[in-house]
C-alpha cells in the first residue's frame, strides 16, 4: 500500500463513517517521497460533506511537501459499486431488521397518549445508548407528530445516493424522520397504504449500517404504523410509557398490549412526571401508581414480568434542551434526570439478549 493510502485510512467520511479509501473514493495519480497528486472522488454532486472531507484529506497529507488535490464526483459505475458494497450485496429495497441473522435490537418505544413526554425521552434514550459506545439509529415513526429532528437539532436532510438515503447523524445516532421530507410545517394527511410505504421505505431504502440498537419512535396509540412496524419489524421489542394518573395509565395499557403483540417482548414501563423536586420536598403533580398499574397489567396480560424500569421527574431543563436541539444528556449530563436516563439506557443494554431463532454464522473446524 502506498503511503498516502496509509495515511488516508484515517480519513473517516462523516455520512457513512467508514474511510475514504474503504469506500472507493481516492484515486492516486502520482506519488513520491514529497509530492502526491490524487482525485477523491465525492458520491453525489452537491455533497455536504465535500468540504470536511477535503480539510481532512490535506490534513492527513500535511507531510507531503506538494499535494495537488482534485475534488471529483462517482461516476455512475462507481456509484453502484459503492451502493452494492453498502448493501452488503443484498439487493435494492432490503430489510435488515427483518433477516433471522440480524442482532440489531429493535426497540419501540410507544405510549397510549400525546403529551407524556415520549418522542424527548425516546431521543435522549438514543444519544444515551451512543455515548456509552454503541452504533445507534432511530427512526422517527410518529409521521403525523414528528419531532425528532427539532429535539435533535437537525438541520438538513439525508443525502441520496441514486436509490438509496444516507440519513443526517446527530451526536453518533443516525436519524431518519418524515420531518425531512416537509417544508414549511405542512401537517401529514395520509391514510392506511401511504403510511406501510413511508415506513417500509424508510427500512428498505436507507443506509442504516451496523446498528447495536434501532429505537423507533412509535405515534401514540394502537393505529396503522405500529402494525406495519410490527410486520416489518417482528423481532423488536417495546417500552411503554406512561405519568401517574390513572387515565394515562389506563390508555397506556391498551397501548403496551398492542406493544406486546405486534412487538414481542415488553421490555418494561417508563414512567414519566412521577414527581417536582420542590427542595427536599417530592410533590406528586399528577398522582401516582401509574406506571405500577401499567407494569401490574402487562405483565397479566403478556405473561412476562414486566416492571418499572424508571421513574422519571417534571424537569424544566429536559423541556428547555429539547426545545433547543441539544439533549440534556450532553448538555448536563450531571444533571439528575440526565444520570436517571442514562442509567435507563444502561439497564436496556444489560437486559438479556435472546437469540432463539436467529441465525449464527459460526462454523466449526
Amino acid at each position: 500500500m502506498s503511503n498516502a493510502l496509509a495515511l488516508l485510512e484515517k480519513v473517516i467520511d462523516p455520512e457513512l463513517r467508514a474511510p475514504i479509501t474503504e469506500l472507493g473514493m481516492v484515486e492516486i495519480r502520482s506519488e513520491t517521497e514529497d509530492a502526491i497528486d490524487l482525485k477523491i472522488k465525492l458520491t453525489i454532486v452537491g455533497c455536504p460533506a465535500a468540504q470536511k472531507i477535503e480539510r481532512d484529506v490535506r490534513a492527513a497529507l500535511e507531510s507531503y511537501e506538494f499535494v495537488s488535490l482534485e475534488m471529483s464526483t462517482m461516476n455512475q459505475q462507481e456509484r453502484d459499486e459503492l451502493k452494492q458494497k453498502l448493501r452488503g450485496g443484498k439487493p435494492a429495497r432490503f430489510n435488515p431488521f427483518a433477516q433471522p441473522g440480524n442482532l440489531t435490537q429493535v426497540i419501540f418505544v410507544g405510549s397510549g397518549k400525546g403529551g407524556v413526554g415520549k418522542s424527548t425521552i425516546t431521543a435522549n434514550l438514543a444519544v444515551a445508548l451512543a455515548s456509552q459506545g454503541f452504533k445507534v439509529g432511530l427512526l422517527d415513526a410518529d409521521i403525523f407528530g414528528y419531532s425528532i429532528p427539532g429535539q435533535l437539532g437537525i438541520k438538513s436532510g439525508p443525502t441520496k445516493v441514486d436509490d438509496l438515503m444516507l440519513p443526517p447523524i446527530a451526536y453518533d445516532v443516525r436519524v431518519m424522520s418524515i420531518g425531512f421530507f416537509v417544508t414549511d410545517n405542512q401537517p401529514i394527511a395520509w391514510r392506511g397504504p401511504m403510511l406501510h410505504r413511508a415506513i417500509e421505505q424508510f427500512l428498505t431504502d436507507v443506509y442504516w449500517g451496523d446498528l447495536d440498537f434501532l429505537v423507533v419512535d412509535l405515534p401514540p396509540g394502537t393505529g396503522d404504523v405500529a402494525i406495519s412496524l410490527g410486520q416489518l419489524l417482528p423481532g423488536a421489542k417495546s417500552l411503554v410509557i406512561t405519568t401517574p394518573q390513572a387515565a394515562a395509565a389506563q390508555v397506556a395499557e391498551r397501548s403496551g398490549s398492542i406493544s406486546g403483540q405486534v412487538g414481542g417482548e415488553v421490555l418494561g414501563v417508563i414512567e414519566n412526571m412521577s414527581y417536582l423536586q420542590s427542595g427536599s420536598e417530592r410533590l406528586e403533580i399528577f398522582g401516582s401508581g401509574g406506571g405500577a398499574a401499567v407494569a401490574a397489567a402487562l405483565s397479566k396480560k403478556t405473561g412476562q414480568d414486566v416492571d418499572v424500569l424508571v421513574q422519571l421527574p417534571i424537569s424544566s431543563e429536559l423541556r428547555a434542551a429539547s426545545d433547543i436541539g441539544e439533549p440534556l444528556v450532553v448538555s448536563d449530563p450531571e444533571s439528575e434526570m440526565s444520570q436517571l436516563l442514562a442509567g435507563l439506557a444502561k439497564k436496556i443494554a444489560g437486559l438479556p439478549r435472546g437469540l432463539s431463532g436467529k441465525r449464527l454464522d459460526i462454523s466449526l473446524r
